[in-house]
């Protein structure tokens, strides 16, 4: 049941994100029965890492086994990945993928003339085993979802509101004594953007399901939104964060001196593209000699990241013209042809600027096999949520499944869960306070979120070096506590809001990073 009103909304179960992982939670708690209210910070609900996600998602190849799957998983991660968690998505993931995609949401991929699902390879598969919509496999994978939570008559959609922090009894309650009593989330406190009004929203189970950080970095594939949302509101609740120092860069996004970015899906290499400089020659041979072109991402990465650094180069290029032919670059990918050719790139005839960006964040939330945080009653799903499948690095194309299958386990526990589960009385959680009656400059904003990135960027970016990360972590603390004296003294915002989980997420990141003295995966140091 879901109740609502002037500052109060209580809800069975709050997720907060609408990408794959938050969609498919809400959508399987909803056909059980359960009453769920869904909120993105996101003025339309689409506006998502998953909507952005270009490549495809593993399904299951000819001869394919889950142990074959797995091993490419566990090659990918460094050796860092969970077992139990590898095994979960290995066994259980062409069965979701079948049940939410192809059966409950009916989502469009690409098929052969024979009716057959179309399998593409991606760098770090053995054999092809991603299904796609073109390139645009993560915008047709949102869509559906989308169009069945609005649909849903169990489910109730909140855009424009952002979460500003988890209700945690024994912090925000009423009642001191509850400091001794075991831990739990009973919600969270959301700005209403349009109204600027705070509502209290108490849940039995809340579901963090806010994707990644890439913009705490000056380049990345993620849109406005992915700023740390999840992990810095998790931290400030107490709950346990792992593995933050994994920070995928993705090898090829869209090089533009103005700042354009967007990714150039690594299927465009699965397709026979190389990596080259601007007299054609492709270099990969050096770096990797096994796998060239189709290493796994941080291999690629670094690789483009040095040889810019040798040779002086502002990018590197992507030559597709010379090795696929023109009417399948335009079949399979018209979503990179089309945005390309807004910056006078015809990808059938020209070489592709590209370098690398902040792509993925393969750490997050600790979570256990079905998506439990250390806090009671409080899940994690999605990019935010970390269980072990992806371990220093991630296997192209696994997110998007690792989000279909934590969504569903999710939902399954927190439905076996959710009857011994009393609702937390709404009289207990005071109405927020207000932390200040200044307007919030956006100028100071702007300049703080641009020094975050520059931080990030230059100090704990692809490769890291004990003195970088140090003074990393020095201006950065500095800046915290900057953002939080303005943050205490201003009226918040959306912007103000993501400010202060900006930095905060740099810190978890910049701090893992130094601890850990081994160059491991995508954690690169000198």
């Amino acid at each position: 049941m879901i109740t609502q009103s002037t500052d109060l909304i209580e809800t069975d179960v709050l997720i907060i994100g609408t990408g794959v992982a938050g969609c498919t939670t809400a959508l399987t708690l909803a056909d059980a029965g359960v009453a769920v209210t869904v909120v993105t910070r996101g003025r339309a609900p689409q506006d998502s890492n998953t909507y952005w996600a270009q490549g495809g998602i593993i399904y299951q190849g000819a001869n394919d086994s889950p142990e074959l799957l797995a091993a490419d998983v566990e090659r990918a991660g460094a050796g860092h990945c969970y077992p139990k968690a590898v095994q979960i998505l290995a066994e259980q993931g062409p069965a979701s993928v079948r049940r939410v995609l192809l059966e409950r949401t009916a989502v469009a991929f690409d098929r052969s003339p024979t009716g057959d699902l179309s399998l593409a390879l991606e760098g770090g598969h053995t054999i092809p085993r991603i299904i796609h919509a073109a390139d645009a496999t993560g915008k047709a994978i949102e869509i559906a979802l989308l169009n069945a939570l609005r649909a849903h008559p169990n489910i109730t959609l909140l855009t424009g509101h952002t979460a500003i922090d988890l209700l945690t009894p024994s912090y925000q309650g009423r009642n001191r004594l509850l400091v001794y009593e075991p831990r739990n989330c009973v919600g969270a406190y959301l700005l209403d953007q349009d109204g600027g009004r705070v509502l209290r929203c108490l849940a039995r189970k809340t579901v963090l399901a806010t994707g990644g950080l890439g913009q705490i970095f000056l380049r990345t594939t993620n849109p406005a939104g992915a700023r740390g949302d999840g992990l810095a509101m998790a931290y400030r609740a107490g709950v346990h964060t792992i593995n933050a120092e994994f920070v995928q860069f993705h090898p090829t996004t869209f090089y533009a001196r103005n700042g354009a970015r967007f990714l150039v899906s690594e299927a465009v290499r699965g397709a026979g593209a190389r990596l080259v400089h601007a007299d054609g020659e492709p270099f990969m041979d050096q770096y990797a000699p096994e796998w060239k072109d189709l290493a796994p991402r941080d291999v690629v990465a670094r690789s483009i990241h040095k040889e810019m650094l040798q040779r002086d180069l502002p990018n590197v290029y992507l030559d597709l013209r010379s090795y696929i032919d023109r009417a399948e670059i335009l079949d399979h990918f018209p979503t990179i042809y089309e945005r390309s050719l807004e910056f006078g790139v015809d990808i059938t005839t020209d070489l592709v600027p590209v370098v690398p960006a902040a792509h993925y964040f393969c750490g997050g939330i600790r979570v256990d096999e079905w998506g439990r945080t250390t806090r009671r009653d409080l899940y994690a799903v999605g990019e935010v949520a970390c269980t072990g499948v992806h371990g220093a690095n991630r296997l192209a194309s696994t997110s998007l499944l690792e989000g279909l299958v934590w969504g569903e386990r999710a939902a399954q526990h927190i439905h076996r869960q959710l009857a011994d589960t009393e609702p937390f009385a709404a009289d207990e959680i005071p109405p927020w306070q207000s932390a200040g009656s200044e307007s919030a400059d956006p100028a100071l904003i702007s300049q703080d979120m641009s020094s975050i990135k520059h931080i990030m960027w230059n100090y704990v970016g692809l490769v890291r070096t004990a003195p970088r990360l140090e003074r990393a972590q020095r201006e950065l603390r500095r800046l915290e506590t900057e953002i939080e004296q303005f943050y205490r003294r201003t009226r918040v915002t959306d912007e103000l809001i993501g400010l202060r989980n900006a930095v905060r997420a740099a810190i978890i990141v910049a701090d893992a990073a130094t601890r850990n003295r081994e160059s491991v995966g995508c954690h690169y140091r000198e």
